[in-house]
This record gives structure tokens, sequence and C-alpha cells, in this order.
């Protein structure tokens, strides 16, 4: 454990950027033994591949990890069969086994980029819970009542609202509880719609017999339009294995009332580097050249310095290969003021006038650093833009004043 924190500084490293923290005199106790904590966060293989709303738990696991304490990375090859219920307001189909697993091995590949390999114990919970016998998943069950159950608020609006609620869906809180008393848990992280589930885990752990876990939630990401989660369903989603250039557009598209929850969530710069950033950008510092630093650093992490040096360069293209063609021309659009895109497009000669140009951006063919713009973007003297009018027509460009 890390000698040269005070109790209070490895509260604070930990508790950045969460929403709770339950109990943290319960915390304080545990850390104040000097041994190093179990801390637990379970993930269901529900799909193949994270985004960086995923990641908010998993640098949280890195914070534990770094400050000497024993990390598992639970993959929930048993409970995603059952399919989570928590936000959902109709039961979920379960996956089948051969789905699970082979989400749960790109899962392993991807979440070493952020966590030490040799410090990360994986555990799946098939390893106990399909152990159990009838006998023992009653006893389990008879620990919560369905009063209690109905409390949950997806259960209760389900219920109110005559949504069918499967009997295998109150098994999962309960099962993963139970994984909290099968790893002896220290601690468990989760997401703030995990909140039931983790409290589950320490109801069971006292009718087990065991010290009751603490439980660190941390807030959903919102995605690139600054609205609902990140999801890749809804498309607002940055995923950490798309290629750099596609990464680096994405992070720039964001608006930028999100970026300092950006950096407090998913960097790992210090406070102090954040807060200096927050008074440069008040003193007119563009806001686009600390989403190109939150890019950089993101990149870096995934994909290497070579890639995060570079990512710029590819920031245009977001075709499969995320790479810019090498001949790719610069060219100077000269105003008075700033320009809309349409004539921007026009000036740079990428489209043959500027009617072809409305009609291009009528049909979500135009691209602006990588990310699909319409005709009421507008191009701003003194920046540069990366611009894809159709397939074929790329142009860097950089707005002077006339």
């Amino acid at each position: 454990m890390s000698s040269n924190m005070s109790l209070d500084e490895q509260i604070a490293l930990i508790t950045r950027g969460t929403e709770s923290l339950l109990l943290e005199e319960e915390l304080r106790e545990k850390l104040r033994l000097g041994r190093p904590l179990r801390v637990k966060a379970g993930f269901d293989p529900t799909a193949p591949d994270l985004h960086l709303g995923h990641t908010v738990l998993i640098n949280k696991l890195k914070v534990f990890q770094e400050l000497g304490h024993q990390v598992i990375f639970l993959i929930g090859d048993f409970t995603g069969m059952i399919g989570d219920p928590s936000g959902k307001s109709v039961t979920r189909p379960p996956l089948t086994r051969e789905q699970v697993l082979a989400n749960a091995e790109t899962y392993k590949e991807q979440v070493f980029k952020i966590l030490d390999p040799q410090k990360t114990e994986i555990a799946f919970n098939s390893e106990w819970l399909n152990q159990l016998t009838p006998v023992d998943f009653i006893r389990l069950a008879s620990s919560y009542t369905v009063a209690r159950m109905l409390e949950r608020e997806d259960f209760h609006n389900r219920y109110t609202s005559q949504q069918p609620i499967a009997i295998h869906e109150f098994l999962y809180p309960l099962v993963q509880g139970y994984d909290s008393v099968a790893l002896k848990a220290d601690v468990e992280l989760g997401g703030t719609d995990q909140t039931f589930n983790l409290l589950m885990g320490r109801e069971l752990q006292r009718t087990y017999g065991q010290e009751p876990q603490c439980v660190l939630t941390v807030p959903l990401l919102e995605g690139l339009d600054g609205v609902k989660k990140m999801s890749k369903s809804l498309g607002n989603y940055v995923g950490i294995q798309e290629a750099p250039g596609v990464m680096y557009s994405k992070i720039l598209s964001m608006p930028d009332e999100l970026i300092w929850r950006y950096f407090e969530l998913l960097s790992f710069r210090s406070m102090a580097d954040i807060e200096e950033m927050q008074r440069q950008m008040r003193e007119g510092r563009n806001p686009r050249d600390i989403k190109i630093e939150l890019a950089r650093e993101l990149i870096e992490r995934f994909h290497g310095a070579d890639a995060a040096a570079i990512a710029h360069k590819s920031a245009g293209n977001r075709l499969a290969e995320g790479e810019l063609p090498e001949d790719l021309s610069e060219v100077e659009v000269r105003s008075e003021g700033e320009l809309p895109i349409a004539a921007v497009l026009n000036r740079a000669g990428l489209v043959k006038n500027a009617a072809a140009a409305r009609n291009m951006l009528d049909a979500g063919s135009v691209r602006v650093d990588g990310v699909v713009v319409g005709k009421d973007f507008i191009c701003q003297l003194g920046e540069k833009y990366v611009c894809q009018a159709g397939k074929k027509n790329f142009a860097r460009i950089k707005m002077l004043a006339d």
C-alpha cells in the first residue's frame, strides 16, 4: 500500500469523480488495518466492445490497484446468461454460453490497456455459482423478501404498469450479491444504476457472517451528445478499440460543457493540472486545444504514444481503415468573418458549386474533423478543419482573415 499518502489523501483519490461512498468511515477503518483490500467490480459480457463509459469504473479499479489493493475484475459469465434487469422496462433475452465466453475474452484483452495484468485477479462467477445446489439457491432466495425486491425502482415501475417480471430476474441481484460473499469483497464498485445490486452484497455478507463491503458508485458517463449516457446503440460513444483518428475526431466533437466532466472521470491527470487548464480556458485558451490534450492522453492509453502523436493526421477520415490520403491537400480559405460550411467547401474546391455543397450536406455526406455535419455548421476564423465531401474529396482547411 502507498506508504507516503495520508489516509485523507487516499480517500480523496478514491472518491474523485464518484457519486457515493457507503460508508466512508467503514472504508477508513478498513484502510487503517494496513492490509490490501479486496476490491471487486463485476462486468456482464453482454457485448464484445468496451467504450469510454465502461472505463470510468475500470479507472477507479486502477486507483485502488496503484494504492496497493487487490483488484478483482469479475466477469459475470453466469449472471450474463440471466440478463441484468437494472434500468430495463422489459425482460432481457439471456445470452448463450458461447456468446458470453466470446465476449469475455475480448473484455480481458481490453481491460489490460488500463489495469496491470500482473496485479489483477480475473474471476468468473460461474466458478462458484455453478456449484450451488438447489438447496443453496433456496437458502439464498430466502434471505430477501418479494416486498423488498419490489422496492427496487425498475421492478416497481414494471409491476405497477403490469409489465411482466420473470422469476429469474429476482435471482439476478441475489446472485450478484452472492459474488461478494464468494470473493470476500471489502469494497465493491459499480455504476449508479447498480446501487440496488451492490447493497444486496452488503446484506448477503451479513447473512453469511461476513463483514459487509463498502460500496462505491461512479456516475454514468454522458455520451458525445451531452445528454444521454454513452451507449453504442445510441451512437454517442467512443469505443476504446476504434482507430486513433476516429477517437480523436469524436473527442473533439464533444460539447465544450463536457470537457471537465470527461477530464475528471477519464483522465489520470491530477486535479491540480485540471484546475490549471480550467483557469487557462477562463482566460481565453481555445477549448479545442484542451480537448486535444484529452484525446492524446486517451489514444496513448489504448493505442500507444506513436498513435497519439499522429492521430490528428487521420482525424478527417472515418472509413474502416481510419486513415487519410497521404496526399491530403492544404487549402487556405479567406473571409471577413465566419462562414457556413457550404461556402467553405465551395471556396476550397471540394464541390462544384454551393448548390452541390448543400445537396451533400442534406445527404449527410460531409464530415468536419471526422464528424458528419449539417448546413448549420459554421467555420470560425483562425481555426483549422479537416473536411471531407463525399468519399474521395478531402482537404485540410485553414480559415484566415481576408
